[in-house]
């Protein structure tokens, strides 16, 4: 299966234009039934990795999700979670900061969120909610936002010599898929409660909000702690995407299962001892 994290890959040094990446790529598949397989492949393994990784304890896993409205962080958590034993993997939303939240430096609300050794967190928004709002709406400055990147460039260093992989998604529809999506919502009752009258006012802004997102993916993507963009316009490959470049990563982590603390030998002469006892 192809490894889609070269092409999807934030390269700092290269000049990222969201305008030029297609947000309708769907890869050697044509359409969703032709990728149920690989889709179902995957998750098979998301499943077994995450296992290993509860069972190893030696890394925790961040996974960042950030989007345009109607972009598909609520999907891809639905698809992507579907494969993971809860008991190891949280979610965690950042909307609007409280009061208490606002009277804090902007990351003090996010890090207790961060993955323990062995699980996984998945950031529904996130840190960088807090240098793409605020700078489209110009509640910062250009300088502050430069401060806020070095910042998050370093709260990210500080998970990964903890021993976090960090991955970033950025689900990138186009301006007319987000329009057909609104009108969806529109006409699903059971979707009625997302809309707000911001879906709409927002949308004036939509090229700062491009132009904010490719500082903001340009400044902070490395190779240890990269963005990807992902293709959105089709909800199945963007959950194929989002997938495969998870199992790619933690397939690189080499995970073993941990040795067992009790000698198995005897636990075996004790288990058919009760067999017989039975």
């Amino acid at each position: 299966m192809r490894d889609y994290r070269k092409r999807f890959y934030v390269d700092p040094d290269d000049k990222l234009r969201l305008a030029k990446r297609d947000t309708a790529y769907r890869g050697k598949h044509e359409s969703e039934a032709a990728a149920k397989d690989d889709i179902q492949h995957l998750l098979e393994r998301l499943t077994e990795l995450q296992l290993r990784l509860y069972a190893a304890k030696s890394h925790g896993v961040l996974i960042v999700l950030q989007a345009m409205d109607t972009g598909g962080k609520d999907g891809t958590i639905d698809h992507v979670m579907s494969a993971f034993n809860p008991q190891g993997a949280t979610v965690a939303r950042f909307a609007q900061p409280t009061p208490l939240e606002a009277a804090h430096d902007f990351l003090w609300r996010v890090h207790p969120h961060a993955p323990a050794k062995g699980g996984i967190a998945i950031f529904n928004r996130s840190h960088y909610e807090d240098v793409l709002v605020v700078r489209v709406m110009g509640d910062i400055s250009k300088a502050e936002c430069e401060r806020r990147y070095e910042a998050i460039r370093a709260f990210e260093r500080l998970l990964l010599d903890a021993g976090t992989v960090v991955l970033k998604f950025f689900l990138h529809i186009s301006k007319a898929e987000q329009l057909e999506r609104f009108g969806a919502r529109l006409n699903d009752p059971s979707r009625n409660w997302k809309i707000c009258e911001t879906d709409y006012t927002d949308r004036r802004y939509w090229d700062d909000f491009m132009q904010a997102y490719e500082d903001a993916l340009r400044a902070t993507s490395t190779p240890e702690a990269p963005w990807y963009v992902i293709p959105a316009d089709h909800k199945w490959f963007r959950n194929l995407a989002v997938s495969q470049i998870l199992c790619a990563a933690l397939d690189e982590l080499d995970m073993r299962y941990p040795k067992p603390s009790v000698d198995l030998d005897e636990i075996r002469r004790k288990y058919h001892a009760a067999l017989k006892a039975e």
